[in-house]
């Protein structure tokens, strides 16, 4: 009988992380241990949880002992930062010091998968090569991607281990508290605006509401994970992984408009960052009135990611023909998965 695998879910707070640690959690053959600063209060409750700050090395050798086990590290966290410049030195360092340290106490250690995104490419600096392609030239740098991807590289030579690094686009999932979870964002906003007595309006720019885009569900991407971390054909190799499809926001949005029974109007654009940042009070007094959880818009909504995803008037697309290649076929209707997830925060009594 072969013995189980121990996964190290490092960021295991967000969106991502989470995700995975409560889809491993169902797998019989794995032990999952999930790491952050802080606990996740959704995680299943056979996921392992050990707190460490990952920038403080001090902290991390402290506590490098309870990872012993560990055959597969899966690293999903994140510290956003100001600029792009400030976001290298601390995304980087965080990755450093949890693999340097886990090298010499993981004996059985086998591979380790890193997450990067479609900033890769350059989605953050305007239109870009679609469909974008792993072998892709990269765009001019500070892109703590590339120094993460770089020193993961470099420090796998004449190990023992492998890495994949996987690159997903707009990774949606059930979590609260996650820097860049889209359906929170479209959810607090319509709900917000339907409190006003307002229709259902796209807030970003014309441009944006008809070009293709796509998105990853969290779970898929919790298998795509898995299969990048025990396949062997993505040992040393970079895969672009999303959904599958490709969606207009002008199709999604009608969907939107049905689950939250809004009438559905032409687009305006607005920045959500200015335009919701005085509707705290209003959120409070949806959370009353639904008898929500008490979250504050804040801890559920980061509107200046949706104003970046909702501003990209160009094409947004990935190859993801390597990807399926190499033997992952999984795919996820976007549309529906919008759907489900705002279903599942209503069910949880996150959103009216």
């Amino acid at each position: 009988m072969m013995s189980k695998k121990t996964a190290l879910v490092v960021g295991g707070s967000g969106v991502i992380g989470r995700n995975l640690a409560n889809y491993l959690a169902k797998q019989s053959d794995w032990n999952t241990i999930a790491l952050a600063r802080e606990k996740e209060s959704v995680v299943a409750e056979n996921v392992k949880w050990v707190s460490m700050d990952l920038l403080d090395p001090a902290d991390v050798a402290k506590k490098i002992h309870e990872l012993q086990e560990v055959t597969h590290v899966f690293y999903a966290a994140y510290i956003p930062k100001p600029t792009f410049a400030e976001e290298v030195e601390p995304n980087l360092l965080m990755l450093k010091n949890i693999l340097q340290a886990i090298q010499p106490v993981a004996k059985n250690l086998a591979h380790v998968v890193i997450n990067e995104g479609v900033k890769a490419y350059g989605v953050h600096l305007g239109p870009f090569k679609t469909p974008a392609k792993e072998t892709d030239a990269r765009h001019m740098p500070p892109n703590f991607y590339y120094t993460q991807e770089d020193f993961l590289k470099q420090e796998q030579v004449g190990k023992t281990w492998h890495y994949t690094v996987l690159r997903p686009d707009v990774v949606c999932g059930f979590s609260v508290g996650s820097a860049m979870n889209l359906p929170l964002i479209i959810a607090t906003y319509a709900a917000i605006a339907k409190e006003l007595g307002l229709p259902l309006r796209f807030p970003g720019k014309w441009g944006a509401y008809n070009v293709l885009a796509q998105a990853m569900d969290a779970t898929l991407h919790a298998e795509a994970m898995v299969w990048a971390g025990t396949s062997p054909n993505t040992k040393n190799d970079v895969f672009n992984v999303t959904n599958g499809d490709l969606f207009r926001w002008s199709h999604v949005w009608k969907d939107l408009a049905k689950f939250f029974d809004m009438d559905l109007e032409q687009p305006q654009t607005i920045s959500l960052v200015q335009w919701m940042a005085d509707k705290g009070e209003v959120w409070d007094n949806i959370v009353k009135k639904y008898d929500l959880k008490p979250y504050k818009l804040h801890q559920l909504a980061a509107f200046g990611f949706g104003d970046f995803i909702f501003g990209c008037d160009y094409d947004v697309i990935s190859d993801v023909t390597k990807s399926r290649q190499a033997g992952f076929h999984r795919a996820e209707n976007s549309h529906d998965m919008f759907i489900r997830l705002l279903q599942e925060f209503r069910d949880n009594k996150i959103i009216p």
